[in-house]
C-alpha cells in the first residue's frame, strides 16, 4: 500500500500477513492499537488495508464517507425510496438526487462519527426487520480544495467492492439515517484495486458489479449483474456533479449540506464514495438480511469472467484474481 492507500501488488490483507500478527498481539496485551506506521514498517511498506480488530477495515478513519443516491435507473423505485426524492429538483432526468454523509470522521457528537466500515461483518440492527445489500463501486479520492475550503476536484485513486448495507426505515428524516446504526453497518473490501481515471477508456469501464446473497448453503443473485458503465452519471459527468454537490448541496429534504460537513470534519483530504447501488433482482428486492446470511459484492473484470463464472466461483469458495474486488460478510 502507498501512501495513498491503494494496493499496488495485490498483496493479502494485512491481519494475514505472520509478520503484522505478532505486533497487533503485542498492542492488544498492552491496550493499544495497531497503526499506519507501524504495519508499514513491519512489512517494508506494502500491504493493503490494515486492521485495528477482527474484520474492521481501519484505513479510511480519517476519510469521509459519502454515498450517491439515485444513480442507476430503478433502484430508488425498488427499495421504496423514490417517494423521499419527490420534492428534489434534478438538472436532467437521470440525474442522481443527492449525496449523503455515512461516515464523518472525527465528529464526536453526532452518531455519523461512530465508524461503520467493515470487510467480513454486518452488525444486524436491534428493532430493523428489513436491511437490504447494496451493491456498488466504492471509490477512493483525494479532495482538491482551493484557497476558501470549496472542492476543486477530486482524483480518483482505487476503487472497490462496497456494500452500502440499508435499513428500509420508514420515517427517517435524511438518507444517512438509513446508513450507519454502529459499528460494522457498511461494507467495503479489504482490497481495493488502482484506477488510472474515471475518464472514457479507465479500467473500470470494463467492470460488472454483481451481489448474492448466501443462505443455508444456497446461493442466491440478489443484485443483477450489471457493468459499471450503465451508472445514470459516470465518468467526468460524475466526477463534476459530486463536486457541485459538495459545495451547493443544501439541508433540504432528505439531503444535507455536505461543505457543513466538510467543515465540521476539518476538510478531509480523501473521500470513499459509494457511487450508487444497482437494481435488485426479484429475489433481492423481496428478500431481507437476517443473521447467519453472508452478503456478497463483486467486482470483475467482464473480458476475464462470466457471470457463471463468478456465481460458481463464490459457491464453492475458488474464486480468487487479483484483478477480482470480492467482499464476503457475515450478518451475526
Amino acid at each position: 500500500m502507498d501512501s495513498s492507500g491503494i494496493n499496488r501488488g495485490y498483496l493479502p490483507a494485512l491481519t494475514g500477513c505472520a509478520a503484522v500478527k505478532d505486533t497487533i498481539q503485542g498492542r492488544e496485551e498492552k491496550g493499544t492499537c495497531l497503526d499506519a506506521e507501524d504495519a508499514l514498517a513491519r512489512l517494508g511498506g506494502h500491504c493493503t488495508a490494515f486492521h485495528g480488530q477482527q474484520g474492521v477495515v481501519m484505513a479510511y478513519q480519517q476519510v469521509i464517507g459519502l454515498g450517491v443516491a439515485g444513480n442507476f435507473a430503478g433502484h430508488l423505485e425498488q427499495a421504496g425510496e423514490a417517494r423521499d426524492f419527490v420534492a428534489v429538483k434534478v438538472k436532467d432526468a437521470i440525474a442522481p438526487k443527492a449525496i449523503f454523509p455515512f461516515y464523518l470522521p472525527g465528529v464526536a457528537d453526532h452518531f455519523l462519527g461512530t465508524y461503520p466500515l467493515s470487510h467480513d461483518t454486518i452488525c444486524y440492527p436491534q428493532g430493523a426487520d428489513h436491511l437490504q445489500i447494496e451493491p456498488e463501486v466504492g471509490l477512493l479520492c483525494d479532495i482538491q480544495y482551493d484557497a476558501a475550503h470549496r472542492v476543486i476536484a477530486l482524483h480518483p485513486r482505487a476503487f472497490g467492492a462496497y456494500n452500502d448495507c440499508s435499513i428500509r426505515r420508514e420515517g427517517a428524516r435524511k438518507i444517512s439515517e438509513k446508513k450507519n446504526w454502529g459499528p460494522q453497518s457498511k461494507g467495503v473490501a479489504s482490497t481495493l484495486l488502482p484506477v488510472d481515471h474515471l475518464q472514457p477508456g479507465g479500467v473500470l469501464d470494463g467492470y460488472r458489479i454483481a451481489s448474492f446473497l448466501l443462505r443455508d448453503g444456497e446461493l442466491h443473485a440478489y443484485g443483477i449483474d450489471s457493468a459499471v458503465v450503465d451508472y445514470s452519471y459516470f465518468h467526468h459527468t460524475l466526477l463534476d456533479w459530486i463536486i457541485e454537490k459538495m459545495n451547493q448541496q443544501a439541508d433540504e429534504g432528505p439531503a444535507e449540506d455536505i461543505a457543513a460537513h466538510l467543515a465540521r470534519c476539518g476538510y478531509p483530504q480523501q473521500a470513499l464514495i459509494s457511487i450508487g447501488a444497482t437494481r435488485y433482482t426479484p429475489f433481492g428486492e423481496h428478500h431481507f438480511l437476517q443473521p447467519g446470511d453472508t452478503s456478497l459484492v463483486v467486482l470483475y473484470p467482464a473480458d476475464r469472467f462470466t457471470p457463471q463464472q463468478i456465481s460458481t466461483g463464490l459457491q464453492n469458495n475458488t474464486l480468487a484474481d487479483p484483478a477480482i474486488s470480492i467482499l464476503r460478510q457475515r450478518v451475526v
